[in-house]
């Protein structure tokens, strides 16, 4: 299966309708909630994404078995033994093909719409992959018999098997399957099915995210994974740099706290026909290092934002810097990424802005800014995330700083002893009635082009790229100048501006934050 080059803001894109009418997506939203009645938001959830499940994974079986048919005729192989060669679960799994069961089979599914069975026949798929397929153990939903009625799920079955349309029949069906699952699981995501929290990366992030840190190879970490569609893009950004033969250097792993979400995780890599290790369950990150000889040459998250936390274990040997502040989870997300990072690993975590000068965290900043483990700070705009209005921020960390470590990772420039601050706070459109705000292209690429251009990453020599301060956008900043404003990271300070004609905006923009400490300290 081809992982599909989504658009940044994941709106507009492959999935609209030639005619102008809308998205498929959307069309099928619609056809589908029509039949929730009242099945509870997180089961129907559920349902939805489970039926899309069984049908993208079905497709992909199909078309393995079709070519492997073509195989062997091609050499000479005589029908009769065919069934030997069709029916070996390994001429699939060898092909990143998932082998999916007879009771699983969407051909067998459909047979039963008219019964009044169905719901017995689905939760019988679920079970049957889970126990033809060890990655899928304990991650598939079981709740067909206690949600929507007969009926009313036969009508979904109907909805997912007219997919795709005469339209899109010029594509592969996998490919407009895939994409239509992401559409339904960003779709659940902004109907807040998870109270308290996002548990679906907005795709702008995870690409921009992904493309700053440029995952080649190697061990991927997402200790807060949500959904999993931050390792779900940096497969997407192997196969589109160097094609699907190569998506197995990369080694993915992930963690979740919430058990739906992790199940939801599970299906959306198996929906995408990538493997990936989110442990045997769900778990709380922080409160117990469930990986302790990780060593991971990426780390990239966006943890909850505004999430409070408990107390922390003191004798934690992640809290190298300081026992993290119960009530702010941010300097724990940072050491836990610095924990499993490898010598010449590099870590980016989203963060409430606040993390760059929260007084709670002084002497942990402190710290590792000292230690010189704190590469890069990006103020993000806001709005980004739909759950909440917090601010947010982009912290890229790393051990090595300097001209040492594999070739592929290696800079020219040493920036030890310097932190690369970017202002990207006026980036972004609004979209979905001006109530969300997405990187487009063209912030994508300004971003991390200065960001590799300023470390000299392959990338940036390849462009030939060399990296210059920019009056209002970016600027290297040596450590002696975060001394003298104590330790604080706000790109703002740093980031000349730039233009005089700005001089009034940014004398707004201070007061601002000037009352915004004052706020802190009142809090504090």
């Amino acid at each position: 299966m081809t992982l599909q080059k989504s658009t940044p803001g994941g709106g507009t894109g492959p999935l609209d309708a030639p005619d102008g009418s809308g998205t498929l997506g959307e069309a099928l939203w619609r056809a589908a909630d029509r039949l929730r009645g009242s099945v509870d938001s997180a089961d129907y959830q559920e349902l939805v994404l489970g039926v899309f499940l069984l049908r993208c994974l079905s497709d992909a079986f199909d078309r393995r078995r079709a070519e492997l048919t073509r195989e062997l005729a091609a050499d000479g192989v005589s029908e009769d033994r065919f069934g030997g060669f069709l029916d070996h679960p390994g001429a699939y799994t060898s092909a990143r093909v998932l082998w999916v069961p007879e009771a699983a089979r969407w051909e067998w599914i459909t047979s039963h719409t008219e019964s009044g069975n169905l719901p017995a026949v689905l939760d019988g798929a679920m079970a049957a992959l889970m126990r033809e397929n060890a990655s899928l153990e304990g991650a598939l939903p079981r709740v067909f018999h206690a949600g929507l009625d007969a009926r009313s799920l036969a009508g979904l079955v109907r909805v997912v098997d007219e997919m795709p349309p005469a339209e899109f029949r010029d594509r592969p069906t996998g490919d407009v399957l895939a994409e239509v699952y992401a559409f339904f699981l960003d779709r659940f995501a902004r109907a807040g099915v998870r109270y308290g929290g996002e548990f679906v990366t907005p795709r702008s992030v995870a690409r921009l995210m992904v493309e700053l840190l440029e995952p080649h190879q190697g061990r991927v970490y997402d200790p807060a994974c949500g959904a999993a569609g931050m390792l779900v893009e940096a497969a997407r950004f192997v196969e589109d740099r160097r094609g699907t033969a190569h998506l197995d250097d990369l080694a993915l792993h992930g963690e979740e706290t919430d058990e739906r979400t992790w199940r939801l995780a599970k299906m959306n890599l198996a929906v995408h026909g990538v493997g990936g290790d989110l442990g045997v369950r769900w778990g709380d990150t922080l409160a117990e290092d469930r990986n302790p000889g990780l060593q991971a040459d990426f780390v990239m998250s966006a943890p909850p934002l505004g999430v409070s936390d408990r107390a922390r274990n003191e004798s934690d040997p992640r809290w190298r810097y300081g026992v993290p502040p119960g009530d702010d989870p941010g300097y724990a997300w940072l050491q836990h990424a610095l924990a499993k990072l490898g010598p010449y690993g590099t870590a980016g975590i989203v963060l409430a802005e606040g993390s760059l000068r929260a007084r709670s965290g002084d002497g942990i900043r402190r710290a590792m800014l000292e230690d010189d483990v704190v590469a890069c700070v990006v103020a993000l705009p806001p709005h980004l995330f739909r759950t909440t209005r917090i601010p947010s921020c982009l912290w890229i960390l790393t051990k090595d700083k300097g001209r040492r470590g594999p070739v592929d990772r290696r800079g020219p420039v040493d920036r030890r002893g310097e932190i690369l601050f970017v202002d990207a706070r006026e980036a972004g459109t609004l979209v979905g009635g001006r109530t969300e705000r997405v990187l487009t292209e063209t912030d994508i690429t300004r971003i991390t082009g200065t960001y590799h251009a300023w470390r000299g990453t392959l990338s940036a020599r390849a462009e030939q790229a060399p990296y210059r301060d920019e009056p209002g956008f970016c600027a290297s900043v040596g450590l002696e100048a975060v001394r003298r404003h104590k330790y604080e990271l706000t790109p703002s300070r740093y980031v000349s501006r730039a233009r005089a004609g700005l001089a009034t905006q940014d004398d707004r923009r201070g007061e601002l934050q000037a009352l915004t400490r004052n706020l802190d300290v009142l809090f504090d």
